[in-house]
């Protein structure tokens, strides 16, 4: 089955990854598990500071189902359980050492109630995402199908041919046959034209191709079988199913390869590390020495966490993008600059016709002002939805036009290319957050 999607936005960045870029090891020695990942996840704590903890071990659980849980990624010690606000979990921070503490056993899933505690014991359901609400799964729900995206359409993204060095065919065929005992129906597997495995035993491969966010499981999702009221989906990216299948194998592995790209970078870089890992160490060396102010985000530009030069790497442990900060540059018209060297995806601005790799920073660009409805969304989304319209339901708090205009498909990250061209500024992805935690509330 092939899937060719039209609209999407691709952003022309400078930064990005040589085709023969070599993946680099690095031992990190402290890494964190931050619960606002997670959305949905109500967490609290297993461990105390100073504890030893294995790989696998668990740190938080959640208490609305106490079998969901997320672990440590490598054995060491509990340095802190990080707390802000009213007490509430920030991270959870575990230094890396030889410890005698052995991994907890988990029984090979042979029925869909074992797969589903499995998968929640072992922390890596809540590596996986549900539609309605983006959230992550419950494990007694009955799940409709399961999409896998292997492609990554993301603003600097690396190939999904990077995770090779992680993880196999065997593995990802391991993933499968777990997620089908979960699946009522089938479990897709969307990729790109380059996809290096083939078919993948068990699966429904869907070869992708368009602009961002074609990448998106829940954009895929949208176009191949909807999500309609009463259905339940679950998504996850391929890696996440590599670890499943290793797990099944007993074996457990956290590792990941994070792409260190963006303008700010002087040489981008690959990187085989564990989840979690802090940023320093990724970052050591590979910035340039400058006087003005960086924004260092895990995650891509469009989508990403802002976490400084003390973070941590943050889910979904893939990418550490650096622009410049910008709120200390002088410009001669500011925002309305006619700048050849501004990135833009208005016709007003030169850079708009030139073919060329940018180098922006994190400003806003502009106002924020009253919603304009001008079709901008629609061009961007590949979804059959009327984006605009869905926003003013959200924001009006109007369930009814919410269901009717399609919110049980959406995520934050599918509107997050349209938050880039919105002329009125205004922060998509967090008013669609609100949005599905609002009507998850009211309705359930």
């Amino acid at each position: 089955m092939k899937l060719k999607l039209k609209k999407g936005l691709n952003l022309n960045i400078a930064g990005g990854l040589n085709s023969d870029t070599q993946i680099i090891d690095l031992n990190v020695g402290l890494y964190a598990i931050v619960p606002d990942d997670f959305p949905g996840f109500v967490p609290k704590a297993s461990v105390h500071d100073g504890d030893e903890v294995a790989v696998g071990t668990p740190l938080l659980f959640d208490k609305n189902h106490p079998e969901v849980k997320l672990v440590s990624p490598v054995a060491g010690r509990v340095r802190s359980v990080v707390r802000g606000e009213r007490r509430k979990i920030m991270r959870v921070e575990v230094e890396a050492s030889d410890t005698a503490v052995e991994s907890p056993e988990l029984p090979k899933p042979t029925d869909k109630k074992s797969a589903c505690s499995f998968l929640a014991e072992s922390g890596l359901l809540a590596m996986l995402r549900q539609r309605p609400y983006d959230i992550v799964p419950n494990p007694d729900d009955s799940v409709r199908d399961i999409f896998v995206t292997a492609l990554d359409t993301a603003p600097l993204a690396a190939p999904a041919s990077v995770y090779s060095s992680i993880f196999g065919k065997e593995d990802y065929e391991e993933g499968v046959k777990v997620l089908r005992l979960i699946s009522n129906g089938k479990v897709y597997i969307s990729h790109g034209a380059d996809f290096e495995y083939g078919n993948i035993s068990g699966a429904e491969m869907v070869e992708v191709s368009g602009l961002h966010p074609a990448g998106n499981a829940g954009v895929q999702a949208a176009n191949i079988a909807p999500v309609n009221k009463g259905e339940t989906i679950w998504t996850l990216d391929i890696e996440t199913l590599g670890r499943i299948g290793r797990l099944a194998k007993g074996q457990r592995n956290f590792e990941t390869v994070v792409a260190l790209v963006g303008p700010e970078v002087e040489k981008p870089s690959l990187f085989k590390t564990v989840i979690g890992a802090e940023v320093a160490p990724i970052l050591a060396g590979n910035l340039g020495n400058t006087e003005h102010h960086r924004r260092i985000i895990s995650g891509n530009v469009l989508t990403g966490n802002v976490v400084g030069p003390e973070g941590f790497l943050r889910y979904p442990y893939r990418q550490i993008t650096v622009i410049a900060e910008g709120d200390d540059k002088d410009e001669f018209m500011g925002w309305a600059s006619l700048a050849p060297s501004k990135m833009s995806e208005s016709p007003s601005f030169p850079g708009h016709f030139l073919k060329r790799s940018f180098r922006p920073d994190a400003r806003l660009n502009g106002g924020r002002r009253a919603m304009i409805m001008s079709g901008q969304y629609d061009k961007v989304m590949p979804m059959d939805i009327l984006p605009e319209y869905l926003i003013k339901a959200i924001i009006s708090k109007n369930i009814e036009d919410m269901e009717r205009l399609g919110i049980y498909e959406v995520a934050p990250e599918d509107f997050a290319a349209a938050e880039y061209v919105d002329t009125s500024k205004l922060p998509l992805q967090q008013i669609v957050r609100d949005g599905l935690d609002y009507i998850r509330k009211e309705l359930e």
